[in-house]
């Protein structure tokens, strides 16, 4: 595996890799990496010729200076899953070299209320932060192909929308969220939760499949504030948002249209930590 620190090495290898005709996939991430990157990994093996990913954990992005601060890195042990995963390139850059003299791209998207709810209600800027680095990542390795988990989903809604808007030619794979044997979707943030707060964490996951199961069958207000109060029957779960919204939109549903894809999204405070997960619920 070749792994860049820089801009113009990247941009140099995978042009001439591009001249050769071959069609590159692209994972970026921002390390702490877990089965479910891997997972991503997989499938842009199986549908490029080269894969390369990134890590970088982008600053921008956090609007908790303590939650990047404690943000997991070890670069080393990263690098050696993605070596093992088979991949090809890894581009891991200094905070410095993607933004030089500490600016960010003069980058301001306006993705209407697309970024106003959930995620973005309780971490404004989040999302243009991350828009500002994914755009910046194309334009440096200039993928066909881009891999995003499902966990993310309000971050993969907005990230469609950017390629959309800018006419960017990258198609933006989905991949499944990968879960643990007890169903917590699997994420960086898990590594930070002690073992009684590990032990407690799937219940997330287990009241978004019964909601699953009663959809259409219960008025959607009363559903939330249903899963509201199972979730926080665990004393230490504390949840922050829970919403049953259009897929395409993300705009929250107020009744039930079974011919309406929908997905419930929630966000949870376990101790210090906050986790995230989603279903689609006419999957």
């Amino acid at each position: 595996m070749k792994h860049f620190k820089t801009i113009i090495e990247t941009k140099k290898y995978l042009s001439r890799m591009k001249k050769e005709g071959k069609t590159i996939g692209f994972v970026p991430t921002m390390g702490a990496l877990h089965a479910g990157h891997l997972n991503l990994i997989k499938r842009s093996k199986d549908e490029n010729d080269l894969t390369v990913s990134s890590i970088f954990v982008n600053p921008i992005q956090f609007n908790n200076r303590e939650d990047l601060e404690r943000y997991p890195r070890n670069l080393g042990t990263d690098a050696n899953l993605l070596a093992h995963e088979g991949c090809d390139v890894l581009f891991a850059p200094e905070t410095g070299e993607m933004y030089p003299d500490g600016e960010a791209a003069g980058f301001d998207p306006e993705f209407g209320l697309l970024d106003k709810v959930m995620e973005g209600k309780f971490r404004p800027g989040h999302f243009k932060g991350v828009a500002i680095v994914v755009r910046k990542l194309f334009e440096i390795v200039g993928p066909d192909r881009a891999y995003f988990g499902k966990k993310d989903y309000q971050q993969l809604a907005i990230i469609r929308a950017m390629v959309k808007m800018l006419e960017l030619p990258v198609l933006i794979v989905p991949c499944e969220t990968v879960r643990e044997s007890d169903g917590l979707a699997m994420s960086s943030r898990n590594m930070r939760l002690t073992i009684a707060e590990r032990n407690q964490a799937p219940r997330i996951y287990k009241v978004l499949c019964k909601v699953k199961e009663k959809k259409g069958k219960v008025p959607i207000w009363e559903l939330k504030e249903w899963a509201v109060k199972k979730i926080q029957e665990d004393s230490d779960l504390r949840v922050e948002y829970f919403e049953i919204a259009d897929c395409d939109t993300l705009m929250p549903l107020e009744s039930w249209n079974l011919r309406q894809q929908s997905v419930a999204l929630t966000a949870v405070y376990l101790g210090d930590v906050r986790l995230i997960d989603n279903l689609e619920l006419f999957s």
